[in-house]
Order: C-alpha cells, then structure tokens, then sequence
C-alpha cells in the first residue's frame, strides 16, 4: 500500500486537531456566544453537547465508517463537521442551537474514528504506533492553538470563532490533494465480521479510556475554580491549562519508548499513578508551586494514556471492523469528558473532596492495570 508523503502524513495529523478544538474555540468568548444564540442560562451544554453527540453517534458512525470506508467517510465528515460548526453562528434559540451542536459530535466522531482508522491503514508496527503518538500530541497542540485562535477572534465578535470550524474544509482539501485512497478497502463484505462482539479486552480499553477523560476533565473544570480561590487571573488559569497541554504533548512523544519498557498496560498504569498524583497535589498542596508539579502529572497522565488507547484499539481490531471500535472509543473517551460536567452540579467548595475522589478513582484504576499486566506476562511464560 502506498504510504502518504509528509505532506499527507501532516494532513492526517492536523485532522486529530479538531476533536479537541469541537467545543474549545468558543469556551474564550462564551458569556457573549451564549447570549447571542439565546443560550444564556445554559451556556455550559454548548461546550458539552458536541461530546454527547460523539456518544450518541458513535455507533452510527462506526457502521458508517465500516459501509463506506475509510476515505469517504472521513471527508463527509470534515465537510459536515465545518459545515454545522460554522453554520451555528447563525442560528438561535436552544432547541436549534443544541440540536446542531449534537449533529455537529456526530461529525466529529466521524472525522475521530475515520482519521486514526486512516493512520492504522498506511502505517502498521513501530511506525504506527510512533504516528498514533503524534496525533496525541496533535490533539493537545489543536488545543492550545485554537484556545488561543479562538479569544483573539472573540474580542472581534462574538460571531468570529465559529470561523475556526471552517478549518476543517481546508483541511478535507489537504486529505484530497495529499493522502492517496487506501488500497483494498471492501466495506461491503465486512457484514458477518461486523455481526461479532467487541472482544473483551477491547472493552477492558475503553474502560480505561473513560477513566481517563474522566480524570482529566475533572482538573480541567475544577482548576480554574482553585487556582481563582490562589489569586489567579482568569488569563494566568488560561496560561496553566496551556502548560498542561504542552506537557501532555512532551508526554506523548515519550509513550512509543515506554510501551517498549513497560508494555502497554504497564504504560497505562503509570498514566493513572501520575493522575493520581497530580490530584493529590491540587487537593492538598499549600502553594502554586505544588500545582505547577501537579500539571507536569496532569500532563503526563494524558500523554501515556490517549494516544496509547488509539494504538491499542487499532492493534486489537479487524481490518474490517477497524472503523467500528474506533468509533466506540471515540464514544468512551467522550463520555468521560461529558460525565464531568456533572461536577458543575457539586455544591461550591468541595474542591478537594472532588479531587481526593479522583486521586481514589486514579489509584484503583492503576491497581488494575497493573494486575493485568501481571495477568497477561504470566499466561505468557505459562503458555
């Protein structure tokens, strides 16, 4: 099969951008965003929709992906995913304005699973897995990038960072100038592959992939809330989570060499004990200082667990139902990013015991996956 030139291999790396930047462009200027679309009462479901969307399409997606392939299925979905993205500038009142932003999580699950299904097509052993560590890095760059794009756009109007969505289309051009179709893609005979169930250990994947949105998300949303109680400014909270992005991309580059040491569920167990102990840092340390060391665990946390789950998916996954469990973890990874926005319904002030739980969470994740890295190099030797 033909293997995409730097430019092709950059084209699929810049999509894993956007399943960040799906709900981020707009969280500068949301106050204003959520006015303008009649939405001010409940303007943290604009941000969390899109991920409930994701959840409730996956599944859609995944057969989809699995009828049409790869290619197509990845450029229908950068179209859309521009289209209802930008569109919503222009719409107003709930109903309309959440169903778009649901519409818009089934694009972007889509664009997920299509593109690392892209990745996993082209490049297979050490090579996919050092390209699968790149999209997590890409990930968290997007992240940054467009969080910044999108407050500058937003001190123009409040209308200006929907243009960011836009981006997708110049890069469905990039995906039709510079990544060649894959070669032996047959999504029509796939029908009695596709009537097997997820396979166990894949589940166990998944598992493991919500515990981290989960732990993630949770600093997320409950950081700015300390870090204002430390004195921060609203910009210098904006500066950390930044920092906690670019550790996560440092993390990331470093998983591929990890996984060779520790192997894969050995790497995702370290991913949870450095959650563990960044949350430990943000319940209890006396002074920003601590919090600083807690990102870098944050960071690091992301980057080991993230692009690993991908890998793992796809190494665990048929050729030809590749499309589908890649959209069941696009499911499982947003379904721990929207199960936190539960927390906002926590009363104010228990910060720390929200922390303390997810240090709990984090910690018994951990056990587990070391027990089944145990598990599995004892059915190893045995066998």
């Amino acid at each position: 099969m033909q293997t995409p030139s730097k430019l092709g291999a950059f084209s699929l790396l810049a999509i894993a951008c956007l399943t960040i930047m799906v709900g981020c462009v707009i969280v500068p200027g949301l106050p204003s965003i959520a006015k303008n679309l009649g939405t001010e009462s409940t303007a943290g479901l604009l941000v969390t929709i899109p991920s409930l969307g994701v959840v409730l399409f996956g599944p859609l997606a995944g057969r989809f992906i699995d009828k049409v392939g790869l290619y197509k299925a990845v450029c229908i979905g950068l179209f859309l995913y521009g289209l209802l993205g930008a569109g919503g500038a222009f719409l107003h009142g709930e109903v309309i304005v959440f169903a778009d932003r649901l519409l818009l999580g089934g694009a972007t699950a889509l664009v997920m699973a299509g593109g690392t299904g892209l990745i996993s097509a082209f490049y297979h052993g050490k090579a996919r897995l050092q390209m699968i560590a790149s999209q997590g890095m890409s990930i968290e760059l997007g992240g940054v990038i467009f969080l910044f794009l999108g407050g500058l756009l937003a001190t123009a109007g409040w209308r200006w960072p929907f243009v960011l969505y836009l981006a997708s289309w110049v890069m469905l051009l990039m995906v039709l100038v510079f990544v060649p179709r894959p070669t032996g893609e047959q999504p029509e005979e796939a029908e009695e592959t596709t009537k097997k169930p997820v396979p166990r250990a894949l589940k166990e994947v998944y598992a493991a992939a919500v515990f981290s949105m989960l732990a993630f998300f949770t600093a997320i949303i409950m950081l700015p809330l300390k870090l204002n109680a430390m004195g921060l400014t609203e910009a210098e909270t904006g500066y950390f989570l930044a920092f906690v992005s670019l550790v996560a991309v440092a993390a990331a580059a470093l998983m591929p060499t990890l996984v060779s040491r520790l192997r894969e569920h050995g790497t995702l167990s370290l991913a949870f004990v450095a959650y563990a102990a960044a949350h430990a840092l943000f319940a209890f340390a006396p002074s920003l200082e601590y919090f600083v060391v807690g990102a870098v665990f944050m960071g690091a946390g992301f980057g080991f667990s993230v692009p690993l789950v991908n890998h793992m998916t796809v190494e665990q996954s048929h050729a030809q139902v590749r499309g589908r469990n890649l959209a069941y973890l696009s499911m499982a990874i947003f379904s721990g990013q929207f199960l936190c926005s539960a927390i906002e319904l926590a009363p104010s002030g228990n910060e720390t015991l929200i922390f303390g739980i997810s240090c709990a969470l984090a910690i018994a994740a951990a056990i587990w996956l070391a027990c089944k890295r145990v598990n599995r190099r004892q059915h190893h030797f045995a066998s």
